[in-house]
């Protein structure tokens, strides 16, 4: 295959117009030779990295967290459709043999695929984020308060050696007890978040000097950046961790999404969804972690009104940070695309349009509409 004419997105965030070569699934170099003679003229149109969400729940009336493989094949097919090429679902604050089952249940769909060779028409998914149970109660946001636990890195391991490597991220309030010596103890195992937190920012500090490089939904469930008690984000911006932002023009303001971009920079920002089981569907009645959640046009509430996800595809992130956030479109990309990747230790696999990685392309007309979906070298849609 040979996509011809399009500006192509470079790791930088810039556009260059030049040739993508593909064979056998993968991204090859212009001097390749028996690249398959398929030509797709993608004149007037970019071609980016398929994108990666690092953070989600659910679609299509399915959740991660219902721990079935008909759950997963669902969102990946979806998410799949909207772009979204490599999937990192998030479970919740659960039952402790609930999460373990999530996990079981992953690593057998992955190890599913590899044998048959992967599902073209489904995204890959990538990673586990184990969103929950090590939170702070008074930050749970719609998280059950039932079920969260101290940080316990036995239960972690369990649930790791479950999910056959998948796990790739988990989340802690840092301030609880006993949770610098977990940090410490799995940070060469797994990336550690910070999230649902009360922390400030010297204990903030302290978890990454033990070994954290993450931070969940930057200023939901934290305490929020102020010129007097900076917390968590304050504290990431100097630590150079990556900092997710969920950009659904319900949980952060344009205005805040620009200024991020700022403080961190156009390298550490991670784009994320939030998505939970009405996204693709309509206003109604849905689940979130065994919790009640109304849906009425863009937001996703539990009864007491807290935000409960989002009902927005990490395509349409994109397309709002660009439209409202006024963010150049390269670096919406880098932050959908690059940033999910090295975040969670599979940028030498994709996140972008380097040869010898996963033909994962994305072709998006001038007013982001999606033209081309190919995923492993196949076009999908």
């Amino acid at each position: 295959m040979i996509i011809k004419g399009a500006e192509v997105f470079q790791e930088d965030g810039t556009f260059c117009r030049q040739e993508v070569r593909v064979k056998g699934g993968k991204i090859v170099g212009g001097g390749c030779e028996g690249v398959e003679e398929e030509v797709i003229d993608a004149s007037g149109l970019y071609a980016v990295p398929g994108l990666i969400d690092i953070h989600f729940h659910g679609c299509m009336g399915k959740d991660f967290s219902d721990g079935t493989e008909e759950a997963v094949h669902t969102i990946a097919a979806y998410e799949l459709s909207q772009g979204i090429t490599s999937i990192c679902p998030a479970t919740m604050t659960l039952p402790a043999g609930q999460i373990a089952k999530i996990c079981e249940v992953a690593g057998q769909y992955r190890e599913k695929a590899r044998v048959s060779g992967g599902g073209a028409r489904e995204a890959s998914l990538r990673g586990i984020n184990l969103e929950g149970p090590f939170i702070s109660p008074e930050k749970k946001g719609a998280q059950k308060a039932d079920y969260i636990l101290p940080p316990d890195a036995g239960l972690l391991r369990e649930w790791m050696r479950l999910g056959r490597g998948l796990c790739r991220l988990v989340d802690i309030a840092p301030e609880s007890k006993g949770a610098m010596e977990f940090i410490r103890e799995v940070k060469d195992e797994i990336h550690v978040s910070l999230a649902h937190t009360t922390a400030d920012y010297d204990t903030a500090k302290r978890a990454f000097a033990c070994g954290a490089d993450h931070i969940t939904h930057l200023y939901n469930a934290m305490p929020g950046f102020s010129h007097r008690a900076p917390g968590v984000i304050g504290a990431g911006a100097e630590e150079g961790a990556y900092g997710e932002l969920i950009c659904d023009g319900i949980h952060i303001h344009p205005s805040v999404i620009r200024a991020t971009m700022k403080l961190y920079g156009s390298s550490r920002v991670v784009f994320i969804s939030d998505s939970m089981e009405a996204t693709g569907l309509g206003d109604g009645e849905y689940q979130l972690g065994g919790q009640a959640v109304s849906v009425r046009g863009n937001e996703a509430r539990l009864a007491d009104g807290t935000l409960a996800g989002s009902v927005t595809n990490l395509m349409d992130c994109v397309r709002f940070a660009v439209r409202h956030g006024e963010i150049p479109l390269g670096a919406a990309v880098k932050c959908a695309s690059v940033n999910p990747a090295k975040s969670i230790g599979i940028y030498h696999e994709v996140g972008s349009l380097e040869e010898g990685k996963e033909a994962d392309i994305l072709l998006i007309d001038k007013e982001l509409n999606l033209v081309k979906v190919i995923h492993g070298g196949v076009v999908v849609g």
